[in-house]
């Protein structure tokens, strides 16, 4: 039976690619490939030559009988412009029209911007949730932002450098200053791995340029709705991380109006108490 090889290649760096994955591509009849240029790079690279096609979001419709046909004379490999194919491309329906024809799909496991960056983030990886590329629309990034404000996984996300700054405000907005590691252009020659709270992310990325992976922490115990348990540390609220978190933006020289409301979200503490330490935590500046 013809296979539908799901091959993983680099994100990046050329070298960043398993021994298997070059045999796949070396032996298969036909390569579907997201970005043709991209692959041909790989290939040449790796001195190997091969019947190429593009597979894409514009042309999958189309593409989709012609790649089942070449199915039924031998194999097919897919490849996306990097990573892992149909993680937020368009390799999904392919894999099911394949599935749904009787056709073998077998994964090629190697690089992902997902893992990659989770793997660096120094932030919780036992669970997360993986967003894919965000909402171009800002309501839209506050709706799906907000829908995961008590969720204590942490969360993973692409976005693009244009619309970076807009991303970060809307989830300092809808989540308070959590900590996010921002990863630009993995396993690139301009990598960087940028590790502190969303308020510094925006304050560092002015001009953002290049590839984009998130990672942000999940909502922290206090931050969520009690469960009941009489655990003690579900009783107790971080009360000095607050005051710190206060402290900070009061010499940062944010407001009351904006502080406040921020902690109060944060920390999942009554609004009363958080402007009480706001008041006892000194003048702001400029006073």
């Amino acid at each position: 039976m013809p296979t539908l090889y799901i091959v993983a290649t680099p994100i990046g760096n050329l070298e960043d690619v398993t021994l298997r994955a070059l045999r796949v591509l070396r032996d298969v009849p036909l390569i579907a490939a997201e970005d043709t240029r991209t692959t041909r790079k790989l290939l040449a690279r790796h001195a190997i030559r091969a019947r190429l096609v593009s597979y894409n979001e514009h042309n999958k419709k189309a593409r989709i009988p012609r790649l089942l046909a070449s199915l039924q004379d031998g194999d097919v490999a897919l490849v996306s412009e990097g990573g892992t194919p149909v993680i937020s491309d368009p390799g999904l329906d392919l894999v099911a029209a394949a599935v749904e024809a009787g056709f073998d799909v077998r994964p090629i496991p190697g690089p992902s911007a997902v893992t990659a960056a989770l793997a660096v983030s120094a932030l919780p990886t036992r669970q997360f949730t993986y967003l894919g590329f965000l909402p171009r629309r800002s309501g839209e990034r506050r709706r799906l932002f907000a829908s995961l404000r008590d969720d204590p996984r942490t969360v993973v996300a692409f976005e693009s450098p244009h619309r970076l700054a807009r991303s970060l405000s809307d989830m300092r907005s809808e989540w308070g200053d959590r900590r996010i590691a921002v990863c630009r252009e993995l396993t690139k020659a301009f990598e960087e791995v940028f590790r502190g709270r969303i308020s510094e992310a925006l304050e560092r990325f002015t001009e953002p340029r290049g590839e984009f992976t998130l990672v942000v922490e999940g909502a922290s115990p206090a931050a969520r709705p009690s469960t009941g348990s009489g655990r003690a540390e579900d009783a107790v609220p971080p009360l000095d991380e607050a005051r710190a978190e206060l402290l900070r933006r009061k010499e940062a020289g944010e407001p009351a109006k904006v502080a406040v409301p921020e902690v109060v979200k944060l920390y999942g503490l009554p609004r009363r108490d958080v402007y009480r330490m706001w008041l006892d935590s000194g003048p702001e500046r400029g006073q």
